[in-house]
Formats: structure tokens, sequence, C-alpha cells
């Protein structure tokens, strides 16, 4: 558990971004052999946006980093942290996140800008970092997350291309002007199953080169059912730890904004978390699972909708490779 000292840090304003590039299941279906009708009864997805030739991860996180800055009524030059969740960052280096910063034209120069990498958990680690950061030294800070994951598909791999959506989702935290806020947080990692999720070739391990793309070494590769396996039966006893150590009773959670991993995921583990009045946020449906950007992209999403109001208690559920289950309870 990582509680924080007063004063009290909250989440001033939210923002997302998908691409324009609408991409149905028949057409990412069909290089992978499989139809709309199979991919919805797998998954439920109906669509997903992938990103233009053009774009990359940091066009998207300072659209999505805008927009929570226009909400939080703050500007760039009032940031004093930006840090993007990515696995699929622009370059190797610097970080994505110097390039958002650079993006959103703030002149201030003494800002902490960083990327972390908790695959579609990554989210949460900058959530968590940024709150950390404002915690101690004050002001205001972005945390996004934001992934292409277009660009490390396999298209005949039916077992991802027909999951992954591009997108960002960020939000601006700061010092709480009247209650509420980010109450506490909570990390987890089973890094005994690294294997289930990874990226072979582009590292120090095994470094890119002609072998290993003929190889096809450079795409994402995941064991879908262990990986379902393992959330299913990990998630939901962790859930309620996290909540008992929280001093919160299940029923007191208004909304979960969990990672968009697979729509039929969603529908068998949502009754298992035991939470009788919360709304579980989804946008899986239209744009597929979208990695780090999935739980900030929903909650944006949520919060614009008129979904939250003030004081409602929101579970935010986050599940990566690594593999990683995080948890932030906030206070809207």
């Amino acid at each position: 558990m990582s509680p924080h000292a007063a004063p009290p840090v909250a989440i001033l304003g939210t923002g997302s971004c998908v691409p324009d590039r609408v991409m149905s299941n028949a057409e990412v279906g069909a290089p992978a052999g499989v139809d709309d009708a199979w991919i919805v009864r797998k998954t439920g997805i109906r669509e997903r946006r992938w990103a233009a030739p053009d774009q990359a991860t940091s066009d998207l996180a300072t659209s999505a980093a805008r927009r929570a800055l226009e909400a939080a009524g703050i500007t760039a030059d009032q940031l004093s942290a930006v840090v993007v969740g990515t696995s699929t960052p622009d370059h190797q280096q610097p970080a994505t996140a110097a390039f958002v910063h650079q993006n959103l034209g703030g002149s201030r120069t003494a800002v902490s800008v960083f990327d972390v990498n908790s695959v579609c958990a990554g989210f949460m680690s900058a959530l968590e970092a940024a709150h950390a950061l404002v915690a101690r030294t004050g002001g205001y800070a972005l945390a996004i997350g934001a992934d292409t994951y277009s660009r490390i598909l396999n298209p005949a791999d039916r077992r991802s291309v027909i999951l992954f959506g591009d997108g960002a989702g960020a939000v601006v935290v700061g010092p709480a002007d009247a209650g509420g806020g980010i109450r506490t947080s909570a990390f987890h990692i089973h890094s005994g199953l690294t294997g289930l999720i990874r990226v072979p070739a582009g590292g120090s391990r095994r470094p890119y080169d002609p072998a290993a793309h003929d190889a096809g070494l450079q795409y994402f590769t995941m064991d879908g059912r262990a990986v379902r396996e393992f959330f299913m039966s990990t998630v939901p006893g962790l859930t309620k730890q996290f909540l008992h150590d929280s001093e919160v009773l299940p029923s007191d959670i208004a909304h979960v904004v969990p990672h968009q991993a697979n729509g039929l995921m969603l529908d068998e583990m949502a009754p298992t978390l035991d939470l009788p009045r919360a709304t579980v946020h989804r946008t899986v449906h239209e744009c597929g699972n979208t990695g780090a950007a999935s739980v900030p992209l929903t909650l944006d999403r949520a919060a614009r909708s008129g979904a939250l109001r003030r004081g409602d208690l929101v579970l935010l559920l986050g599940m990566g490779g690594g593999m990683s289950i995080s948890f932030t309870l906030v206070e809207w």
C-alpha cells in the first residue's frame, strides 16, 4: 500500500484521444482467417481505431493531454511533471514524455519528464508516480497512458490482432481543492510469468536484426488462454484484499474502471469482484484493448458522460504483462 501525506492530491481533469481510422472486425479478421461473428463471440469487440502512418504514440498522448489540461483549467507552463505509461514508445530513446512536453509548448524547463512501462497497466504506474511527485513537491502533473499496438501486431495472429486498438488517455493531478482525491494504491507483480506477454526482439536480450525480422520476433505475442486464467483466478481475491486494507466496504464502490483486456473476460470477471453497487465502465466494444490507454480513456469517457459524481468512490484496476495487477482508489 502507498498512502501519501497531506495535502491530498486529486484528479483535476481528464482527456482522451483515439485515431480517426476505424478498423472493423472484417478488416482485421481477414488476414487472420476469422470473421466478424467469431471476433464478437470471442471478445465482444466490434471495432477499434488504428493510428495513421504519420501518427506516433506521442501524438495521441499530446491530444489527450491537451484535453486534460483544458478540463483542469491549467496550462502546460504550470506542470511540474509529465509521466507517460507506454510499451510502444516513439523511439527507444529519448522518452516519449519528452516529445509530449515539446508538443504541448510549455516554456518551463524545471519539469520531471519520463516514461514508465508496465505494459497494459502502464497508466497506473504513471498515475502513482505523478501522485507521489505532487504530494512531495506540490504543483501539477500529467499522468498519461498511450499505446499504438497496431505497429507491433502480426496481422496473421488471430489471438492478438483482433484485440488491440490505439489510443491515449490523460489526467491532470494536483492539490485537492475541497475534499476527495486519490486515497491509496496497491501494486502486485507475478514476475515468474513474464513469458506470457512479450515482444521477443528489439531489446538488449535479443536485438532486432534481419534474422529476428525473418522469424517474426518483432511482433507482440501473448498466451491468451493463460493470461485470461491468471487474471480470472487472481484479480477477484486481490480486489477484496485491497478494499479491506483500504478500510472500504465493497458496497461503497460506485464505479470500477478496469483495463479493457477483452469484453468477454470483463463480463465474467465483474460478478466475481462482489461490488454490488458498482458500475463497471467499458470502452472495449468500440475501442478494443488500447493497452496503457484503456483505463484513462475509459475514465475520461465516464467523467465526460456525467456518470461520476462528487464523492463517488472510483476503483481503477490495471492488468498488464509482467504479470502486473494494480489498484487505485479515488474519491471523485
